[in-house]
């Protein structure tokens, strides 16, 4: 099944997406709904926070008022610390169970307001986030729960701020406009990105564009990977293998095709056959078919034999290279990247021949075949590099 995160600060409008993928079909787990639940009368999370903050944040009825809790617990972190150490647990566990309930072809959406805070987006296939600006959501907060301005700042305060939210994000989705303009956006979302991701990763299937088309340097493609990455990585927990950002998206102002390039290091490719390709796959990132290799540099040695997986993902294509560490082709990898990155005249040389090439050879296996014989003739100049300033991948 699909895992979303979903997220956003108080008042972001984070409810009205919510209700809009539930309605549209999507199992959404409701964070705060459960922290309800996890602290009802009678519940052991009650008696623990009781046990820690004193009767004082209990009601008439003996629920827990809400209100009360709140002003001790935003006004100190350590407070608040201490509660979401009560709460969070249970939260997880109720989620969890919810999720083993869901169907298979599920597109599970858990509403996490403190997601980004917890450290929860690695975890999430997917991770979106709704934005609003602070104004706007001043005054929800104002009208819709009558909170002054004053304190309606301090919660605001105590969540993640917009910027890091964005670094979180696979989607943003604006909510400055009108109910409907935000509902035509989760409807797009849910259409072409949510229910196809879903039958991708269910089928093991990638996203492999086959025309090339190059596009202006994207100052976030350093962002994206950090995301693709800790996703990878936690997918892969507990083997602490090296992952890098390689390809002409990890080199700064170069043109490129909207693709990822990531490399993970294997002991060998036994590994990479293993359990860990399972790993990968159930985490978006399923085996490519069929037989991969680099060309090898200087031509005429034997292939430099690899592993190749793919993004479910349609909305981000990615190629995960699963290479051996100390292996030709994964040197060759590092060494292409770092010289081009120290070398304005040759990444502007490499930018000239990727343009001509694109041009007059838009497939996908066309365009790399047809950059060899640039490759070849880099091979020497960046061995050369690394030879005089002691380059070590």
């Amino acid at each position: 099944m699909l895992m979303v995160g979903l997220t956003g600060g108080i008042a972001s409008g984070k409810s009205a997406v919510s209700a809009r993928l539930a309605a549209l079909g999507a199992v959404v787990i409701d964070s705060d709904r459960l922290s309800r639940e996890v602290v009802a009368p009678g519940s052991g999370g009650l008696a623990e926070i009781v046990a820690a903050f004193s009767d004082q944040v209990l009601g008439p009825d003996g629920a827990l008022d809400r209100a009360a809790l709140g002003a001790v617990v935003f006004a100190d972190e350590a407070a608040r610390r201490r509660l979401e150490a009560i709460t969070h647990p249970r939260i997880r566990a109720r989620s969890a169970a919810l999720v083993a309930a869901a169907a298979p072809d599920a597109v599970v959406v858990n509403d996490v307001p403190l997601l980004v805070e917890v450290g929860l987006a690695p975890t999430y296939h997917l991770v979106v986030v709704v934005q609003t600006e602070v104004s706007i959501r001043l005054a929800r907060l104002a009208r819709g729960r009558g909170m002054d301005r004053a304190e309606a700042e301090r919660r605001i305060a105590t969540q993640a701020d917009d910027a890091r939210r964005r670094a979180a994000a696979d989607v943003v989705l604006s909510n400055d406009g009108t109910l409907d303009e935000l509902h035509a956006a989760v409807d797009r979302l849910w259409r072409d990105r949510l229910l196809p991701y879903e039958a991708n990763v269910r089928d093991g299937r990638a996203v492999r564009p086959e025309r090339v088309r190059l596009t202006d340097p994207d100052p976030t493609w350093p962002q994206q990977y950090a995301r693709l990455a800790a996703r990878i990585r936690h997918a892969i927990a507990p083997a602490d293998l090296r992952i890098d950002h390689i390809g002409s998206t990890a080199v700064s102002g170069l043109a490129a095709k909207d693709v990822i390039d990531i490399q993970l290091t294997v002991s060998n490719l036994a590994e990479a056959d293993g359990s860990l390709a399972d790993r990968l796959a159930t985490a978006g990132f399923p085996r490519v078919p069929g037989q991969w290799w680099d060309t090898p540099r200087p031509a005429g040695s034997d292939r430099w034999e690899k592993r190749l997986h793919g993004s479910a993902d349609p909305g981000r294509p990615v190629n995960l290279h699963l290479r051996p560490e100390g292996s030709p082709g994964w040197r060759y990898a590092l060494l292409m990247r770092d010289h081009l990155r120290a070398d304005p005249d040759q990444r502007a040389a490499y930018l000239a021949v990727k343009r001509e090439l694109a041009a007059s050879a838009p497939d996908t296996v066309t365009y790399t075949t047809a950059k060899d014989p640039w490759f070849d003739e880099e091979h020497h100049r960046a061995e050369e590099w690394a030879a005089q300033t002691g380059w070590r991948p």
